[in-house]
């Protein structure tokens, strides 16, 4: 069974930065698409960034160029550093991985990220 699982979020003020990490355990193969999304309260689920296991990476307009997207396939392991947050950035996120053809479609739990003062 496969289990991903999220870690670094928390409460922070605007301008400053987190690192999120989303670990896999179980067995999995050959990660396609390894990708973090967000929710906030009352909206839906968006796409923040995702990066493909050539390397090629595609962020939401809302983040580029104060998040970085990065992966380690042979940990599988996929982090989003944030810069420069702001409040909207408030929301529960979650990271997404997908194998290739869709052959899986695996979701971590979310964690919480705070941007207030």
């Amino acid at each position: 069974q496969v289990q991903l699982v999220e870690s670094g979020g928390g409460l922070v003020q605007p301008g400053g930065s987190l690192r999120l990490s989303c670990a896999a355990s179980g067995t999995i193969f050959r990660i396609n698409v390894m990708g973090w999304y967000r929710q906030a309260p009352g909206k839906e689920r968006e796409l923040v960034a995702n990066i493909v296991s050539a390397g090629t990476t595609n962020y939401a307009d809302s983040v580029k160029g104060r998040f970085t997207i990065s992966r380690d396939n042979a940990k599988r392991n996929v982090y989003l550093q944030m810069n420069s947050l702001k409040p909207e950035d408030t929301a529960v996120y979650y990271c997404n991985f997908v194998g290739y053809s869709r052959s899986y479609n695996y979701w971590g739990q979310g964690t919480q990220v705070t941007v207030s003062s």
